[in-house]
């Protein structure tokens, strides 16, 4: 393939290929918004991918620059996600007691979501139960402005492949309610799935994200289990892991394809998480190190790798931009699952400098990708392939995925 010699248009066609692609796999939001009412106008893989290509054949036909692999569909479209956070409120002002998703362009209108799309039924029956249940006894909501109110959120946690079910109550500690009969309830209820652990959160801090002051375990355990690509994960309350367990082992499938043989080599997996990618590596690498800034995350690769059997990977909790400056080792190929906003400007041209053949690169926003890219042709390398994978379904997100490589 012809390599082109300035950066710029190349970007351009990158980020206009897969901003297109994520245009094609966005539908309704399936659940939450004003558009959950809305009629469904997705379009099949079929259409997805003749949209994709026809954007495509415009870039490849004025510089010939690299493959697209069009876009990877995931295996089930709806009731795909095995994590889900549900907010207490009310639909309007002083209404009754809702649990569900924001409002569309709304900060504090909540709308009841006992037929959101994206979860397995065993999740909406439980929030449907926890409702009731706080109904009933006319508790209160967190209001976020007066801070006052006691319930604040529903996690849950459903494994697609075990069918465990993690149930977390988020509340402040304002208020004192007898959770035994909600316990009993929800052990009652007639899933397809299985509870393995019911868990009491206090959270007293004034930001709205889910986090902990003190945990109570109400029933079983703090984790589950998932089975991804012959592997076995453990997953625990805060644990990070792919939202749709199925279209990850596409995606991690692609990866493999992607990075080729990795037989006795030393492999680098940046923002390595869990550690999911290095593990399903390891079996043929020499060695994988993984950086993760995020301490619970390496942890949990720790356990898992543990779990797994996995003696040759190593997880190392640290920011990539610090970390990279203290190991000795060299890495023959590299692979970057950096979060949503990319890699850090000064991290990049330290990993650029190792020089490897090939690199991959996992991307949950294209225009982070396509900004980055540059770089990379600044360094040397030429983009061979891309491709998306539809982990989102029925909303406008989509996983990308690159390999660079250096001739």
């Amino acid at each position: 393939m012809e390599r082109l010699q300035g950066g710029t248009g190349m970007k351009k066609k990158l980020v206009g290929v897969l901003l297109t692609a994520a245009m094609a796999v966005s539908a309704l939001a399936g659940c939450g918004s004003k558009q959950a009412a809305a009629p469904a106008e997705s379009k099949d893989a079929e259409e997805k991918t003749e949209t994709v290509q026809e954007a495509t054949e415009e870039a490849e036909a004025a510089d010939r620059l690299y493959h697209w692999d069009g876009i990877y569909g995931s295996p089930i479209e709806f009731g795909y996600r095995n994590k889900m956070e549900f907010s207490f409120g009310d639909e309007y002002k002083d209404g009754p007691l809702s649990l569900g998703l924001h409002k569309k362009g709304s900060t504090y209108d909540i709308l009841n979501t006992d037929d959101c799309r994206l979860v397995h039924k065993d999740m909406t029956d439980i929030l449907t139960c926890v409702r009731t249940f706080f109904q009933e006894k006319g508790a209160s909501y967190y209001r976020k402005l007066q801070h006052v109110g006691y319930l604040r959120h529903l996690m849950l946690r459903r494994g697609v492949t075990s069918g465990e079910i993690l149930v977390h109550l988020v509340t402040t500690s304002q208020e004192e309610y007898d959770l035994e009969p909600l316990k009993e309830q929800l052990l009652a209820l007639p899933l397809e799935g299985r509870i393995v652990g019911i868990m009491h959160i206090i959270n007293d801090s004034l930001s709205d994200v889910v986090k902990s002051d003190e945990t109570r375990i109400l029933y079983g355990q703090d984790y589950f289990y998932e089975t991804l690509l012959g592997l076995k994960f453990r997953i625990s309350t805060f644990s990070f892991f792919q939202p749709n367990s199925l279209a990850a082992e596409v995606l991690y499938n692609v990866v493999r394809d992607y990075i080729q043989n990795t037989s006795g080599m030393e492999v680098f997996d940046l923002y390595s998480g869990t550690g999911t990618i290095a593990q399903l590596l390891a079996p043929v690498a020499k060695e994988v190190i993984g950086v993760e800034i995020v301490e619970d995350a390496v942890e949990a690769a720790r356990e898992n790798a543990k779990l797994n059997g996995l003696d040759n990977c190593r997880f190392i909790a640290g920011d990539v931009l610090k970390v990279l400056d203290d190991l000795t080792e060299k890495p023959d190929v590299i692979v970057l699952d950096p979060p949503r906003d990319g890699i850090h400007p000064k991290a990049l041209p330290k990993i650029l400098s190792y020089g490897v053949n090939r690199i991959v690169y996992v991307s949950c926003k294209a225009t982070s990708l396509a900004r980055d890219l540059e770089a990379f042709l600044q360094a040397g390398y030429r983009l061979e392939k891309a491709c998306c994978v539809d982990q989102f379904c029925e909303t406008v997100w989509t996983e990308a995925v690159a390999v660079f490589v250096k001739d």
